[in-house]
């Protein structure tokens, strides 16, 4: 054992925690960084085999030292200084392949950083590895490239999706901190089953350039994922604020704060009102069934811990016509290939230029079921037009409740069910997306931040969402906190001590 594995604990490292060893001179970077590699060849690659990391960066040992001669000299280059990342492998670092999961793309290397990984790296971030994913985006972390990604608190079970690899590595303690991609339920459900926080912030605050299902799509959005709220929120900070590339930024200019941090308030619940939604709206979510039932009880429980806290709860409150309204979701007839070309056109020489010339490749046959579906979807413009009446009726029914009763931010079961078994995931009828809401992403234009909230009958985590008004994303942190330090449901998995 090094003396700075002896002289510091790894597993749940903070981002105070490894500043802090930086700045006695009890650890540096290149150690920091190659306790982290180890950990991925003994507990991703062997051990119980989680599966989580595609590509570890060749150059993050590289990085790691020039970080340590810039501390040596100057102290920390930005708010990350030193602090390794494993970032979805949907969005481009260049120098490692952006293989979105698929076999479609292993072999593309991009030319430039992603837009988000420029500001990481601005930020003093090691980019650690890149993590695996629901193929090409789509669902539960299943790829023709890499398998299974095993949750760490249950390793015949699924880590949920698609941004799965990201969700797992930061439980098992792969990384310090994580970033996934959300255009459904894709962070919110991986952070819930493996007992994380995360968070898909209002669209337009971070950009997507560079980041497969980008700009000139809406839903999709990069967030941040990490083992506390305060890791999130300083991570938030880094990755926030406009891109001339991706104009969906231009709707987040004059609502990003000067720090995410300052609204960690351990009290932050104090006075705050808070309503309850009770109503089903997962996918295929089945109220009869044990594990929804087991999640009740923790939403129950979870209601108590915020009175105890000190917030005013709302006991339930009902959205009109909320799943009618959220059944019309469908996609944008063409922005969908648009944003592909728009991606792959980023590159000097992309693998494909359009979604068919994917489809047409050879190895399209190999990949999983919702990769073909994901690639092959084609949307009706008048089904469109339906969801974007949708939803506007459906956010004004939610702005008025939350005028009515005034609200602070609605809490939910951030995913309505436990984790799903890997094998009735990869064989038919293909198991996907079970008990997850996506009513946040239905809306596009509001934050949700979900916070560990406890275990299941079978030992697997639950957890609630904070869910607020556009660009409120600051206040759903400063809940979520408070209720995170009440709390402290948090517990490491014991598959990766």
């Amino acid at each position: 054992m090094s003396q700075a594995e002896d002289s510091f604990t790894l597993p749940e490292a903070t981002i105070e925690d490894i500043h802090a060893a930086y700045a006695a001179g009890t650890l540096t970077a290149r150690q920091l960084a190659q306790m982290y590699i180890d950990r991925i060849e003994r507990y991703d690659r062997g051990g119980p085999r989680i599966n989580s990391i595609i590509t570890v960066n060749p150059a993050a040992l590289v990085e790691a030292d020039r970080l340590d001669a810039a501390y040596k000299q100057s102290g920390k280059t930005g708010p990350l200084h030193g602090i390794p990342v494993v970032i979805k492998d949907q969005a481009d670092v260049k120098g490692t392949p952006t293989t979105l999961g698929s076999v479609l793309f292993k072999d593309y290397y991009p030319d430039r950083d992603c837009r988000v990984v420029e500001k990481l790296k601005e930020a003093g971030a090691i980019v650690l590895a890149k993590a695996t994913l629901g193929e090409l985006g789509a669902g539960d972390t299943h790829g023709s490239l890499f398998g299974s990604t095993r949750n760490p608190y249950d390793v015949e079970r699924t880590v949920g999706g698609s941004s799965g690899g990201s969700g797992a590595a930061v439980s098992a303690n792969f990384g310090a901190i994580g970033i996934g991609q959300e255009g459904m339920a894709s962070i919110r459900r991986p952070s819930t089953w493996n007992c994380i926080a995360g968070m898909r912030p209002t669209a337009g605050l971070v950009s997507r350039t560079g980041v497969y299902s980008g700009w000139p799509q809406e839903a999709g959005s990069l967030g941040p994922m990490a083992r506390t709220v305060r890791d999130m929120a300083t991570l938030l900070d880094v990755m926030a604020g406009y891109d001339g590339e991706d104009p969906l930024t231009s709707r987040g200019v004059g609502h990003v704060p000067p720090s995410y941090t300052d609204f960690l308030d351990a009290d932050g619940l104090r006075g705050a009102r808070i309503g309850i939604l009770r109503e089903p709206m997962g996918i295929n979510s089945d109220p009869e069934a044990e594990d929804f039932k087991s999640i009740t009880a923790i939403l129950d429980n979870a209601v108590e811990e915020l009175r105890a806290a000190g917030a005013e709860v709302v006991d339930p409150v009902e959205l009109a016509r909320l799943n009618e309204l959220l059944a019309k979701r469908r996609a944008h007839p063409t922005t969908g290939e648009t944003a592909f070309g728009i991606y792959m056109a980023r590159s000097a020489n992309p693998p494909y230029r359009t979604r068919q010339d994917a489809m047409d490749s050879p190895e399209f046959a190999k990949l999983s079921e919702q990769a073909k579906v994901r690639l092959k979807t084609t949307a009706d413009p008048a089904e469109h037009y339906e969801y974007l009446l949708a939803r506007d009726h459906l956010m004004i029914h939610l702005l008025k409740t939350m005028a009515e009763y005034r609200l602070d931010a609605i809490v939910h079961k951030s995913v309505e069910h436990q984790a799903t078994l890997i094998t009735d995931g990869v064989n038919p009828p293909y198991v996907n997306h079970t008990g997850a809401p996506h009513l946040n992403t239905f809306l596009v234009y509001v934050p949700t931040v979900v916070v560990p909230a406890g275990f299941t009958t079978d030992g697997l985590p639950a957890g609630i969402s904070f869910l607020g008004r556009p660009y409120e994303d600051g206040r759903m942190i400063r809940l979520a906190y408070a209720y995170e330090q009440a709390t402290h449901h948090r517990r490491p998995p014991e598959t990766t001590p």
